[in-house]
């Protein structure tokens, strides 16, 4: 096998215009492989729900509700030149029950793919966990973001150990100026900046920060709340704006409009970090016990934010050691104490966000994209260019598949 061989890696993936979390992700990552002379040709199979504009890394569509998009798109990548698949999986994000279609795609797959997942629930559906399951027998590795989901993934959807890989979800790295400096130019000196961002949905639990902000702001008037982001596209489809009008209506008969604002769009990464960086707390205050990865609480441990947090999975390895404050669920009090908690321990915030940082270095996109692509190297080693079905050889030649009997 050539060494020297870039190898032709495709994701599949939502990816932007779309706005998702796992669409940011895979574009982060793509760009990422770039900067690398193996993986340099790497490009995305985009999961579409909806007619879309891609940028010219988009080699080809699957149509999400589509059942027989998934076959034709296992045909056109057997026939094409790339070496690996890479899904990034989320069930929400395939069609069928809990995403089943995929397998429809994998059954006919005949190049090797590895799964970069992006849940992981402890309690999951019969056909959950057997979307799950078998994506860890046929595929070559399974990619989780928490070294507290390896357990699961063995005990509870029987993958092998052997197959779970650990990478941290990666972060961008943007030069900001320093808070103060920020502050300075928001005319923010005297506020104590707390921030959510994300797609905002009932699940998020903001309406028990928002309730945490009244009772800090009686005794810290300079308290000052930003919830960032616009409605998840799937709840606004749904129910429209009601969710953010309930905030809304709660900020203004809390009496807090001096101490909470709305900034209601979809933000750029470099938008996001400005906002982090802002920063003196990072509030995710979500209901989901078994939350297994949180991209915006990667990028405030990324930037090395004091976090306060409900202890869902995520965040408990996340906020170990230190980094962080545990708030219980569905509890304003508990917010309210953790915040306030920082506001008066400057010290202790310091020393907090120091232990952070360190863990967030770690996160950059850099080195986390290096392990992705020693993975991706691995794996293209070990199994590119040859599969073997019901006793033949499928040897890769010029983009081609010949078959040898074996």
């Amino acid at each position: 096998m050539n060494l020297n061989k870039s190898i032709n890696i495709a994701f599949l993936s939502t990816y932007p215009p779309r706005e998702c979390g796992i669409a940011t992700f895979t574009q982060d990552l793509v760009t990422q492989m770039g900067y690398f002379q193996s993986t340099r040709q790497s490009r995305v199979i985009a999961v579409s729900n909806e007619p879309m504009r891609y940028d010219n890394k988009v080699m080809m569509e699957l149509i999400q509700h589509d059942r027989s998009s998934y076959e034709q798109t296992a045909h056109k990548l057997n026939i094409s030149d790339v070496d690996l698949l890479v899904i990034e999986h989320e069930f929400g994000i395939f069609g069928g029950e809990s995403g089943v279609y995929l397998l429809d795609l994998i059954d006919n797959l005949q190049i090797p793919f590895v799964t970069t997942l992006h849940t992981v629930l402890p309690e999951p559906s019969k056909m959950q966990r057997y979307i799950l399951k078998t994506l860890g027998q046929k595929g070559k590795k399974i990619i989780t973001m928490a070294k507290n989901t390896v357990e699961t993934l063995m005990n509870v959807y029987g993958i092998e150990g052997s197959k779970i890989e650990v990478i941290n979800h990666g972060v961008p790295f943007l030069h900001m100026k320093s808070r103060q400096k920020l502050k300075e130019e928001m005319c923010l000196e005297n506020r104590f900046i707390v921030s959510t961002f994300g797609l905002l949905s009932p699940g998020k639990g903001l309406e028990y920060g928002v309730e945490a902000i009244a009772k800090v702001a009686k005794e810290h008037r300079e308290v000052l709340y930003y919830i960032l982001g616009q409605t998840h596209p799937s709840v606004a489809k749904e129910s429209g704006e009601k969710y953010r009008r309930t905030l809304e209506k709660m900020v203004a008969d809390l009496g807090i409009k001096d101490n909470v604002r709305f900034v209601n769009k979809y933000l750029t990464k470099t938008e996001i970090i400005h906002y982090l960086n802002l920063s003196d707390v990072y509030l995710t205050p979500y209901l989901n016990k078994d939350q297994a990865v949180s991209g915006t609480l990667a990028y405030a441990v990324g930037y090395g934010r004091v976090i306060v947090s409900t202890p869902y999975t995520y965040a408990k390895e996340m906020l170990a050691e230190g980094r962080g404050l545990f708030a219980d669920f569905k509890d304003c009090g508990s917010i309210a104490n953790c915040i306030e908690y920082v506001i008066d321990n400057p010290n202790v915030k310091k020393k907090m966000e120091q232990r952070t940082l360190e863990l967030g270095k770690s996160m950059m996109w850099e080195d986390v994209g290096a392990e992705y692509k020693n993975l991706f190297t691995d794996v293209y080693m070990k199994y590119g260019n040859i599969t073997v079905t019901d006793g033949m050889m499928a040897i890769k030649t010029n983009g081609r598949k010949v078959g040898v009997t074996v």
